[in-house]
């Protein structure tokens, strides 16, 4: 269906995804980086096939993630605050909450909490209050799904899935029901990609 579309973008999820589809652990940790802004463009033009006529309207692109402690690393603080700046200066909305520092950090790492919940709270509010046509979760998270399968039930919009894919990524679904996921590949994220090392001070 046509309209107006949102691209909701697990951040940590979109990043690991395309390290594990593209590169080798020894990649550079810069390489799997995208531009939302960019991948929402290119999610927004690629139509379903068979969708009927129209223009498809990029709202709006949201992107979830976990934000460091300034006082437990700033220099990883550092990096996600000038990361996050330039996706706001080209209007992408940031949605952050603190990471979780487990008994053991540094040597354990820090988990995100809450940023799952986050995005399926707003994407089922803002299919409920009529902000978007066409919502797509670019995720293959599986707690997504209760969300999906809410706005799924709605005849009034449109869910779709993204992900990266290689030969053995599998997408997020919802069993039973039939929903387009938008397939990935390195040429597309070529055509996103972020070679920015935020944590270089510019």
């Amino acid at each position: 269906m046509p309209g107006r579309l949102v691209v909701f973008i697990d951040a940590q999820n979109m990043y690991q995804g395309a390290r594990e589809a593209f590169f080798d652990t020894s990649a550079s940790h810069t390489l799997g980086q995208f531009d939302p802004l960019k991948l929402g463009q290119l999610i927004c033009a690629k139509r379903p096939f068979g969708e009927e006529a129209g223009p498809r309207d990029l709202k709006q692109v949201r992107i979830y993630m976990g934000r460091p402690e300034s006082s437990k690393d700033p220099k990883t603080y550092g990096a996600h605050m000038r990361q996050c700046a330039t996706w706001e200066k080209k209007g992408v909305v940031v949605k952050t909450r603190t990471l979780r520092y487990p008994y053991g950090w540094p040597n354990v790492k820090p988990e995100e909490k809450g940023i799952d919940v986050a995005l399926a709270v707003d994407f089922v509010v803002m299919a409920v209050e009529g902000e978007y046509d066409v919502g797509v979760i670019a995720s293959t998270d599986t707690d997504l799904r209760p969300a999906l399968e809410y706005v799924l039930g709605k005849p009034s919009v449109t869910a779709e899935v993204a992900a990266w894919h290689d030969s053995i990524r599998k997408d997020l679904f919802v069993a039973g029901r039939r929903m387009w996921c938008h397939r990935l590949t390195k040429a597309d994220y070529d055509a996103v990609v972020d070679y920015t090392d935020y944590n270089i001070r510019r």
